[in-house]
């Protein structure tokens, strides 16, 4: 049964108080987790406070809660776990939120300290070395060995979450740590300020002397425009070079969809992997120019590359550059207010402008798409589309119609999410729980829409009891092909057949309705005014579709 802590007096503060007040302090709102043995200490100090807890039903959707909640907000995300395999189960949940850069503080407990430094006592949850187990997850790991130290930890912890690049931070407080009684005086307040992370000057003025002859620059708007809130100086350094921009997957939203140089965010086809090669200077912003983002890694530049990202790691790493290692934010508004009194060379793609030429080029894209048969796919994601309000927040699971939303998604006023950083399973749901929940306390409105498929859908189905527990305003569209869509394609296009990806499924229908939760089923035509029924409802409710949605042609194979 584990390490009993000691008994206490109604209401005595332990460490566990520590941590709630200083999470307080700090401005935090909402805690996601699980109970557990070695962390109820923190329970018991939340019963004294004011955070709101929201209990999920596994760990890995707490995380993504958590991580819903940052993206949501854009404030931190607070995941509170328990010991061994409760803090285990977060991993792949952190993953997302590390290889995407949300900012999260994680308290995890431990097992008591009389334990720790590898001995081998037989302790319930016992780990050799738990820290260890997510520092291939979170941007550090700490063990807080006195109640002291735990304010500092906190405050530094939450510091460190949010410079750039953002990203979750891990704290583990011992069982007797967060029980026992302590002499800490009440945290009264806590001061966390990100890291300035601004570019060298050197570096650019360099940027600014290509861009300034450049005659065909070109931007590429990753996920770090977002992240770093680059989106008003990305839009006038465009504007300024006259320079097409395309957004990844990450970046979806950081420029407008329908301004005259967007080349929007169809960066999977060849045509638009064209236009970016012949660019002669290429801006990247915020991306690694990875496998997605590269066409998967046929994209041959024939120019030069100015990349911006807060991680070093990421500068270089697929193609030689002049890497600019900044917050997106300030690199961009230094390169703009740079511009300013300059005039750069008149954009000339071979006799046509940049205006005609995205034109031309989504043109290009359109008939391609027209050529394959892809008119359901096509209505399909223009009536969700239709059916959104343009300021509703979107969570998409790695699914068909999420790698559709991926290239044809018009964020509009709302926000755009997917799994895209880690790319794992039954992200949606729980993201948009956390992402509700966050927006009602911000006091706005927390009506938002999840995306899965079947397979991925079963990841979080228990979510569906902590939806209903707290009435939490989400809108699940769950898209019914009987297995793992994506990769029965992948499968049938590389071996002619498909192997173990079809799956036996609930009635997605029935299961909700057993929570408690509203459900119906309807035609791919009527995804749309089901949706809008969703919408309009109080608390959560699911929408299925039964259909079988095809992606389009890749066009990387041809190369």
């Amino acid at each position: 049964m584990g390490t009993p802590g000691p008994k206490q007096g109604r209401g005595a503060r332990n460490g566990g108080d520590l941590v709630v007040e200083t999470l307080e302090a700090l401005g935090a709102k909402t805690v996601f987790g699980i109970p557990g043995q070695h962390a109820l200490g923190l329970f018991d100090a939340m019963g004294r406070g004011n955070l709101h807890f929201v209990s999920s039903r596994m760990e890995n959707n707490s995380a993504f809660a958590a991580d819903g909640y940052s993206r949501a907000t854009g404030q931190v995300g607070v995941l509170f776990l328990s010991t061994g395999p409760g803090a285990l189960t977060s991993l792949a949940g952190l993953q997302e939120a590390y290889a995407t850069g949300v900012p999260m503080v994680v308290v995890a407990s431990q097992i008591p300290l009389e334990g720790l430094r590898a001995r081998r006592k037989g302790m319930l949850h016992q780990l050799d070395d738990q820290k260890a187990s997510a520092a291939n997850v979170t941007k550090s790991q700490r063990l807080i060995q006195h109640a002291s130290g735990i304010p500092s930890a906190i405050q530094d912890a939450w510091s460190e979450a949010i410079s750039s690049p953002q990203g979750p931070v891990w704290l583990e407080i011992p069982q007797n740590v967060l029980l026992d009684p302590i002499m800490v005086p009440p945290v009264e307040d806590a001061l966390a300020q990100a890291a300035d992370n601004p570019p060298r000057i050197e570096l650019v003025r360099e940027a600014v002397k290509w861009l300034e002859t450049a005659k065909r620059p070109a931007i590429i708007a990753g996920g770090g425009t977002r992240r770093g809130k680059a989106e008003k100086p990305l839009l006038s350094l465009a504007e300024k070079l006259r320079a097409p921009v395309i957004s990844t997957p990450g970046g979806n939203g950081a420029f407008p969809w329908n301004h005259e140089l967007s080349l929007q965010s169809w960066i999977e086809d060849r045509y638009m992997t064209g236009v970016l090669e012949d660019a002669d200077v290429l801006v990247v912003i915020g991306s690694s120019l990875g496998e997605v983002s590269s066409n998967y890694f046929t994209f041959e530049p024939r120019g030069r590359i100015i990349q911006i990202d807060a991680e070093p790691r990421v500068l270089e790493s697929n193609r030689p550059g002049l890497g600019i290692r900044a917050d997106a934010g300030q690199a961009l508004a230094a390169l703009d207010e740079a511009l300013e009194p300059a005039r750069p060379a008149t954009p000339d793609w071979h006799g046509s402008t940049p205006e005609e030429l995205v034109k031309q080029s989504l043109a290009k894209v359109r008939a391609r798409l027209e050529s394959q048969d892809l008119a359901k796919e096509l209505k399909f994601m223009a009536d969700i589309r239709e059916a959104v309000p343009a300021d509703m927040q979107t969570f998409w699971d790695m699914t068909i119609a999420a790698y559709w939303g991926w290239s044809c998604w018009d964020a509009r006023d709302g926000q755009f999410h997917s799994a895209q950083g880690a790319g794992g399973l039954g992200y949606a749901f729980p993201g948009a729980i956390g992402a509700a929940v966050g927006l009602e306390t911000l006091g706005k409105p927390g009506r938002v829409l999840a995306v899965s498929g079947d397979g991925s859908s079963m990841y979080s189905i228990a979510e569906l009891a902590t939806a209903k527990q707290h009435n939490v305003p989400v809108t699940w569209l769950i898209v019914d092909d009987g297995g793992y869509g994506i990769l029965r394609e992948y499968m049938v296009g590389a071996f002619g057949k498909a192997t173990a990806t079809e799956l036996a499924r609930p009635d997605f229908v029935k299961l909700a309705e057993s929570f408690g939760v509203p459900a119906t089923r309807v035609a791919p035509e009527g995804v749309g005014d089901a949706l809008k029924a969703g919408f309009a409802a109080d608390g959560p409710n699911v929408v299925v579709v039964e259909t079988l949605l095809k992606m389009f042609s890749p066009t990387h194979l041809d190369r």
